[in-house]
């Protein structure tokens, strides 16, 4: 007598696991916390900042900024870099203060953790904001990478050694008026705008 195989269980996952956008199992972990997500997510020139709140039928996005947003307050750089990053945090933290929602918990999606990065420049602009956010000091950027002291030096050393590269490097800055090497006094120009913003 033949012996009857029963056919093995095929389980699909989630269409968005499927297509790496959500990794559910550390999207619960964070909705447990009971606290609104600091969401975090850039793309190669801008990033945004979204403080999100679960609800049953859908989360909702209570407060929002974005680089580009920083135009109104007169950042006239990129607005892919480190400073720009550390700015929005800190402008998403000030907005997040005047609706009284004063702690979250870090969310940065499928991004893989890189101490420094732009992620962790705007959660160090959301904390310096007075946002209230479980991390450890190790992975924020230094100052001098979220003032923008780093571009200004290397600007000022390739201007020195090498001109042409620093017209075609810096194209971008030297279009919208501005030297790459004043980056850390414009940084705290839009920073003293956005901190009396609030």
């Amino acid at each position: 007598m033949k012996k009857l195989t029963r056919a093995k269980k095929i389980v699909v996952p989630h269409r968005r696991r499927r297509e790496l956008k959500t990794d559910y199992r550390h999207r619960l972990r964070l909705l447990k916390s009971g606290l609104p997500r600091l969401v975090v997510r850039k793309s190669l020139n801008s990033l945004l900042c979204q403080l999100v709140e679960y609800q049953a039928t859908g989360d909702r996005c209570m407060v929002a900024s974005d680089t580009k947003d920083l135009k109104k307050f007169g950042w006239l750089a990129n607005t892919g870099n480190i400073p720009a990053a550390y700015l929005a945090g800190l402008l998403c933290g000030i907005l997040a203060k005047k609706k009284k929602i004063n702690e979250a918990v870090l969310d940065i999606g499928l991004y893989r953790s890189t101490p420094g990065s732009r992620v962790y420049a705007a959660l160090r602009g959301a904390v310096d904001a007075g946002l209230s956010v479980s991390h450890s000091d190790e992975i924020l950027p230094s100052d001098d990478r979220t003032n923008g002291t780093h571009v200004a030096s290397y600007a000022a050393w390739l201007k020195r050694e090498n001109p042409p590269e620093y017209k075609s490097r810096f194209s971008s800055y030297l279009k919208s008026k501005i030297t790459p090497e004043s980056m850390p006094a414009l940084f705290n120009e839009v920073k003293d705008k956005i901190l009396k913003s609030g």
